[in-house]
């Protein structure tokens, strides 16, 4: 979030409630710890919406939508939704920005993977947030 924080004035960080999904934590608990690791951003903001995220970022104002990329499988998906975006706003720009080198392999699967098997997921995700998980899913079957 540092490098894109630096990107805009104001940052809206989107959360979308999914109800195919069945996520580890609730959107208010995914919230409270976004608002947490984010505090030291004075320009960034949390919020939660539904349906299209192109008519969410209309809503809110923005003229631009910031994606991360960690990989080629990445690109091709999030290719389609920008054209699809664009077709469907197109006064909202799409901007693409790379995961570093060291986070360009992690997601959350495969970090709650490595947690439940009892992996060190230290400098993967913030301390705060290993904390959370470890009061989550803690409990279940570790070494």
């Amino acid at each position: 979030m540092a490098r894109g924080a630096k990107l805009a004035d104001r940052l809206i960080v989107a959360i979308l409630k999914n109800e195919n999904k069945q996520p580890l934590f609730s959107i208010d608990e995914r919230m409270a710890m976004l608002r947490q690791v984010l505090a030291p951003y004075p320009n960034v903001e949390v919020d939660t919406f539904n349906g299209l995220l192109v008519d969410f970022a209309a809503e809110r104002g923005a003229t631009a939508i910031l994606r991360g990329i960690r990989a080629i499988s990445d690109y091709e998906y999030e290719l389609q939704m920008a054209l699809m975006n664009r077709r469907l706003r197109p006064e909202i720009e799409t901007v693409f920005l790379m995961a570093g080198e060291a986070y360009s392999f992690i997601s959350s699967r495969l970090v709650k993977e490595v947690f439940r098997l009892g992996g060190d997921i230290s400098g993967l995700v913030p301390p705060s947030v290993q904390a959370v998980l470890r009061q989550r899913i803690g409990g279940e079957q570790r070494s």
